[in-house]
């Protein structure tokens, strides 16, 4: 059972939703709920009820990062293994969003940056308020823009020249900017952003959910492989695809629109 202590998290016909929940430190993260979430995006795999997840934040911010109070202050006292230790827990949180098979889609409702910025990255979709920003601002506190799989995956999603400038510089974009660039599906009125993305996470949850979870895991694993792989992998997906229950459905009802609809 899924149950986090540190953010909320609901499920409703199909749609699981995490809302981090400290709008008074912009939804800032700590080690605990690095850790919840790692765990909660891992269980979501066998979550059966849950065919699409929305995540979003609280207040003004979707995520300002990891908490300078909380986390960078301890992070002082700790040697290379302590480093090593809570580096590998924030980036198994990024791998286990892009490997659950289920669409997650990011409702960015503000604030985007530091590992904030990476978190919606990782997501499948993000739909962004008018009044969202991003910032991979990890120059900014003297670190590498390498963190959380930034760069793995920002290149892939705005090219390799404008991952480069957003990763050395850590400026912070607004979302109109975002849109431009790609880094962002669309923007909204800031009061639309939510319901937007839980409209979409209804509409992939309607859907053929094995058929997504495919979809999910040949766009990732279709990254290094050459063209003729490529196909071959997609040859076989597909095939499995055809076993699968979900295409006879989708036929059956496809045939008894088009009958009812008559010649």
């Amino acid at each position: 059972m899924i149950a986090p202590k540190t953010f909320r998290y609901s499920v409703a016909a199909g749609v699981a939703e995490i809302v981090l929940d400290r709008p008074d430190r912009l939804n800032a993260l700590t080690f605990a709920i690095y850790e919840e979430l790692r765990d909660t995006f891992a269980a979501l795999d066998g979550a059966d009820d849950v065919r699409a997840v929305v995540i979003t934040g609280e207040g003004r911010a979707f995520c300002s990062g990891g908490d300078v109070e909380d986390i960078i202050g301890e992070l002082f006292s700790r040697d290379m293994k302590g480093m090593l230790a809570f580096t590998r827990v924030t980036g198994a949180l990024i791998e286990n969003i892009r490997k659950v098979r289920r669409p997650v889609i990011a409702a960015v409702n503000g604030t985007a940056v530091g590992a904030g910025a990476v978190i919606a990255l990782a997501c499948d979709l993000r739909i962004a308020s008018e009044k969202a920003k991003f910032g991979f601002i990890f120059p900014r506190v003297g670190l590498s823009g390498a963190d959380m799989g930034a760069t793995y995956l920002l290149p892939r999603v705005v090219g390799l020249a404008r991952a480069s400038e957003l990763l050395f510089l850590g400026d912070v974009i607004d979302a109109q900017e975002a849109l431009r660039i790609g880094l962002v599906n669309r923007v909204v009125p800031h009061d639309a952003c939510v319901p937007q993305a839980r409209e979409i996470a209804a509409r992939l949850a309607a859907g053929p959910a094995f058929a997504h979870g495919v979809t999910k895991q040949m766009l990732e694993s279709e990254h290094g492989m050459q063209l003729a792989a490529a196909i071959e992998a997609e040859a076989q997906a597909q095939a499995i695809c055809m076993m699968h229950p979900d295409f006879r459905a989708a036929y059956d009802t496809w045939a008894r629109t088009k009958d009812a609809k008559g010649p």
